[in-house]
């Protein structure tokens, strides 16, 4: 059943549906880990789902902004909360990641942000009965080396990349920004109580940087209040 949400308390509101895969914690904690200069003129997301992340950075940036998504249906349900906030600088694509060089030359974004499918697919992947919620959740149409990939040709020389994604796959993670010349700047992990593993990673990349990275940590839980420049003191 499609329903008409508060985007958290961003003053924005976001369609979703209750069979659907909704936007997470994920989402907004990617989204507030951007970071906008005023030389970037525009900015590539990955795997949108319904847009929470162009709908926040939207709401307080001048960049022109490209959603992908590849599910139509939830496509549909971003065009919608792109209309409903008034948002004339977001623009959707429904398509595959992969279909994108059909679709823009090479070099060419400031920024591409990542939020995408967290899970391998293999014989012991316990994947959803529901498949709009299954390919949100695993590598079922895009893989994580293609994604590094594609966001290697996209990407402007020294333009970052954003992704969110769990810390058990860390290791593959730094292999492929390795391999694609996205050098890791910062690491930022996040838990929810000292002395327990981190449950979220968000990294931050840049093409053809020089080598170096910072790594840092933050605490959210349920005192959390809101999730509104929750970076600043921590990475900026």
């Amino acid at each position: 059943m499609e329903v008409l949400n508060d985007l958290y308390d961003y003053n924005l509101k976001i369609f979703q549906d209750n069979n659907l895969f909704k936007f997470s914690l994920d989402s907004l904690l990617l989204a507030e880990y951007v970071t906008i200069e005023k030389k970037d003129k525009n900015l590539l997301d990955l795997c949108s789902g319904n847009a929470p992340l162009p709908l926040i950075i939207a709401k307080n940036n001048n960049i022109d902004i490209t959603g992908v998504e590849i599910q139509t249906e939830i496509y549909n349900l971003a065009l919608k909360s792109i209309k409903k906030n008034n948002f004339s600088n977001i623009k959707m694509l429904n398509c595959n990641i992969l279909d994108l060089k059909n679709y823009f030359p090479g070099n060419n974004f400031n920024i591409i942000t990542c939020n995408p499918p967290f899970f391998k697919v293999n014989n012991n992947s316990l994947i959803n009965n529901n498949n709009l919620k299954a390919i949100a959740r695993h590598e079922i149409t895009i893989k994580l080396e293609e994604i590094f990939a594609m966001v290697s040709l996209l990407l402007k020389e020294n333009g970052s990349f954003y992704l969110v994604h769990r810390p058990e796959r860390l290791e593959e993670i730094i292999k492929y920004a390795n391999t694609y010349k996205l050098h890791l700047k910062e690491i930022i992990f996040i838990y929810t109580k000292l002395n327990r593993d981190a449950i979220m990673v968000l990294i931050k990349m840049k093409k053809n940087a020089r080598i170096g990275v910072k790594v840092k940590s933050i605490i959210i839980n349920k005192n959390t209040i809101t999730y509104q420049n929750i970076f600043k003191d921590v990475s900026k």
